[in-house]
């Protein structure tokens, strides 16, 4: 039993919380946006446990959906999926359990929120397809990873204001960024299998497309800035992540494997950093 139970663990990534990570720190910055700095605790109860919830289904859904070319990746080979420790049917059980109870999470919230979690269910249920056909599948993991945006907007201001799409954007631009960092990894396993990655789309020019995304992110984060009139700790906020993702340069440039992976795992300060200029900012203003 406890074998089966750590085999639903590892193919739900609870051992590997970076993605849940990057995946709540933009809902969290809409939350802050949203209220104008006072977060119902409520909904910000329900897309923290929604966050993890829909990444755990969403990570299932992805082996469930490369269980046939995970053994052929390094990284990969010992997914519980490949192993034959969880069987297919089990892990579409498994992410259709963890799926509905998101949806539980949200029921009490309004009713354009509610009208959002289907394309946010249908975002994180193709994504691990779109690896198939897509030459930027990254572009559409930022949409799938930034949908908690316009959710937190809705739910907070039952609106979804051109503010929340802008900072979506910035959202996508950030994760074409630290995913063609991970996608660096497997580079060579994908050309193998045939997967479809920005780090092949790229090609040569993977680390410039990288810093130019991460300039655009920072520079959408700098225009929210001013256009929701934050202070100073905003601002220093972002030049802090302007530093960390700068530091990334010097790790990637070279493309190794293991160095791309730290550049990538790098992203969660980033996240993090803004997030607390946010929070110091609209506290000093209160």
């Amino acid at each position: 039993m406890s074998s089966r139970i750590s085999a639903y663990a590892r193919l739900m990534r609870i051992d590997k919380p970076i993605g849940t990570l990057l995946l709540l720190w933009p809902t969290l910055w809409a939350l802050w946006f949203a209220s104008n700095g006072r977060p119902d605790p409520l909904l910000l109860l329900i897309f923290c446990l929604g966050t993890f919830l829909m990444r755990a289904a969403g990570c299932v859904i992805n082996d469930y959906a490369d269980r046939n070319f995970d053994g052929h990746v390094e990284r990969t080979q010992a997914r519980p999926l490949v192993s034959g420790e969880v069987r297919p049917k089990e892990a579409l059980w498994l992410a259709a359990a963890l799926a509905l109870s998101a949806f539980l999470l949200v029921l009490p919230l309004n009713k354009l929120t509610l009208l959002l979690t289907i394309p946010a269910v249908f975002l994180a249920v193709s994504y691990p397809f779109t690896k198939r056909f897509l030459a930027l599948p990254q572009a559409y993991l930022g949409i799938a990873f930034g949908f908690g945006i316009p959710m937190a907007f809705a739910a907070q201001t039952n609106s979804v204001p051109a503010f929340a799409w802008i900072l979506l954007l910035a959202n996508i631009l950030w994760t074409i960024a630290y995913d063609t960092e991970y996608a660096m990894v497997d580079r060579a396993d994908d050309l193998k299998i045939g997967i479809k990655t920005s780090a092949i789309t790229f090609g040569r020019f993977d680390v410039t497309a990288i810093m130019l995304c991460f300039i655009g992110f920072i520079a959408t984060m700098v225009y929210l800035g001013f256009s929701s009139q934050r202070g100073p700790i905003y601002f220093t906020s972002l030049i802090i992540a302007s530093g960390l993702c700068l530091q990334q340069y010097s790790q990637i440039m070279a493309r190794e494997p293991a160095d791309c992976f730290k550049a990538f795992l790098s992203n969660n300060r980033v996240g993090a950093i803004i997030f607390i200029g946010i929070v110091l900012d609209y506290w000093l203003k209160h």
